[in-house]
């Protein structure tokens, strides 16, 4: 009873975790448009470039746009998706909201004049709010919804409707202002939100693979296995100069993970000989899922 009581609450605050986390990045991804991009009436991708676009047009408040074609997208989805799709799609649209029908009031002025700055800093910081919000499992809906519905009818792969319905809505920003600097910088937004959630992305999951040799390899070994919670694999080895036959420990960790292992081999054997390298990819348990 005890045991269920505290895997329950174990569960319950990682739920309340990743909403707190998924809310800074919507925050995160909020200020960059409503203090960057709008106030230098650029655009970038998604349904909040299309809400922009619309703003620019008519000064109907981005807010309202943005809720209303994300609930038509909802519905259409649920429709077709089923009744269980996303709840943090839904909490991220409607947070999301909130930010954008409250900060255009508070942001008065540009914080930078220079339109390429804007464009960069705005798109630095809707990438890293889109990555803050990606890696808890979250959406921000929009083009992302409509991307999964085409893809349940037609061989298409989600990317390239995405990109499609981005180069379309950042282009309609040409006929608001007539503008073909106003139409370049949009796309340099889109570009640096790409590079900027990717960067994030993989920065967070970066690994390492470690080869450690060392006589107190049993020590090692156990506390990479139950203190960082990661496999180890012993292979035999042979010191072509000494003629010694040697342990060497192979194991693959995050790299936020490293540090830990540095500061225990150095407390127990100082004389450790380490190789650490970065990998490109890592498939399997407790990494990524093979989705080929």
């Amino acid at each position: 009873m005890f045991t269920e009581m505290l895997t329950s609450n174990k569960r319950l605050m990682k739920i309340i975790e990743d909403y707190a986390i998924m809310t800074l990045g919507l925050l995160v991804f909020s200020l960059g448009w409503v203090v960057f991009i709008i106030p230098a009436e650029l655009t970038g991708g998604g349904i909040s470039g299309l809400a922009a676009v619309v703003y620019y047009a008519t000064g109907f408040p981005i807010s309202v746009t943005y809720l209303l074609v994300n609930v038509v997208l909802v519905l259409v989805a649920i429709k077709i998706l089923g009744a269980n799709f996303g709840v943090k799609t839904i909490y991220n649209i409607l947070v999301l909201t909130f930010f954008f029908a409250i900060f255009p009031g508070i942001v008065k002025k540009p914080l930078v004049d220079d339109m390429f700055l804007s464009s960069v800093l705005g798109g630095i910081s809707g990438g890293v709010g889109l990555g803050i919000v990606f890696s808890r499992g979250g959406s921000t809906g929009g083009t992302d919804i409509f991307a999964m519905i085409i893809n349940k009818y037609r061989n298409v792969s989600p990317g390239s409707v995405i990109m499609l319905c981005d180069v379309i809505i950042i282009g309609s920003v040409f006929f608001v202002f007539r503008s073909v600097e106003k139409l370049v910088y949009g796309y340099v937004v889109m570009w640096v939100v790409s590079y900027a959630l990717d960067s994030f992305l993989s920065g967070a999951n970066r690994s390492a693979q470690m080869f450690i040799i060392s006589k107190e390899y049993a020590q090692i070994a156990e506390y990479i296995n139950r203190e960082v919670t990661r496999g180890v694999t012993i292979l035999d080895g042979s010191g072509w100069y000494t003629k010694d036959n040697v342990k060497v420990i192979m194991s693959v960790m995050r790299k936020k993970e490293t540090s830990a292992v540095f500061r225990h081999i150095k407390h127990i054997d100082p004389n450790a000989f380490i190789s650490m390298g970065s990998v490109m990819g890592v498939y399997g348990q407790g990494f990524d899922k093979i989705r080929l």
